[in-house]
């Protein structure tokens, strides 16, 4: 039952992506709301898809492939609804919308079926280490979106010349405060779910950590997103060597999800 309603989340997505891309070209605002209409009821439809797995299986839904990027596909689309409140971007939904369409597509690859959990998994930490680890991930991936943008349109700007539909997407100073916000979200997220996932292998491995892969790269990656907030606090730094930043940073955290499953392994490799 839960993957049928999956199925009509993705319906939705799909046609919230589309719409958006028909405003990007026509710049029509009766097409821009009814791709926000269409996100708002794929992710209300995709909370629900969630919730019913969450039933079923009886723990939080984010063990396997499938459901991680069911969930990262979640979080990244109600960030980009917290946003739609706060600046006018209603033109990177064009982005952003693909992005999550192809998420659930992929993971549509993977099996769907409720398996049981190893015995790790069996904590009231999971999913509270996995729910700000995901939420910290979705912001860092706005902001790597937002952060291209950035690169392209600057670099246009530069040469005199201006990129395709560029009058639609948001100013250089927008994208840049957009960054901040992910920025001063994502952070703290990521902190939370890297200090809970310490705590919680303390409990099942008796070692808060052990220099496994993943627990070596979330450290990295929290490491370039720590520099970048320093040099953001401290020394001022703007717009080009923050997107840079926030685009290396979010490179350093599909390794750890990605990387570490499918090329190296390690304790964390459940996936």
């Amino acid at each position: 039952m839960n993957v049928l309603i999956f199925y009509s989340a993705l319906f939705c997505y799909l046609l919230s992506a589309l719409s958006y891309l028909v405003y990007l070209i026509y710049n029509k605002k009766t097409v821009e709301r009814a791709g926000h209409y269409a996100l708002l009821a794929a992710f209300f439809i995709h909370l629900a898809s969630v919730a019913f797995r969450y039933l079923q299986a009886g723990h939080t839904p984010i063990t396997n492939m499938f459901e991680s990027l069911s969930f990262f596909a979640l979080c990244i689309a109600g960030f980009f609804l917290y946003l739609k409140r706060t600046y006018a971007i209603n033109s990177l939904g064009c982005i952003v919308l693909p992005a999550v369409s192809l998420l659930l597509i992929w993971a549509l690859a993977y099996p769907a079926d409720i398996r049981p959990l190893p015995p790790v998994l069996k904590s009231l930490w999971l999913p509270v280490h996995t729910t700000f680890s995901f939420l910290g991930n979705a912001i860092f991936f706005v902001s790597f979106l937002v952060s291209i943008i950035y690169i392209i349109a600057e670099r246009e700007i530069k040469r005199k010349k201006s990129f395709l539909f560029s009058a639609r997407f948001p100013s250089l100073e927008t994208l840049d405060s957009i960054n901040y916000r992910c920025m001063s979200y994502g952070f703290p997220f990521l902190t939370v779910g890297i200090i809970t996932g310490s705590i919680w292998a303390g409990f099942a491995w008796g070692s808060y950590w052990s220099w496994d892969p993943k627990e070596t790269w979330s450290l990295i990656t929290w490491i370039v997103y720590a520099i970048l907030i320093h040099n953001r606090l401290a020394i001022g730094w703007r717009g080009r060597k923050t997107a840079y930043l926030m685009i290396a940073g979010f490179i350093s955290i599909l390794f750890t999800f990605f990387g570490v499953n499918f090329l190296i392994g390690g304790l964390h490799s459940y996936m």
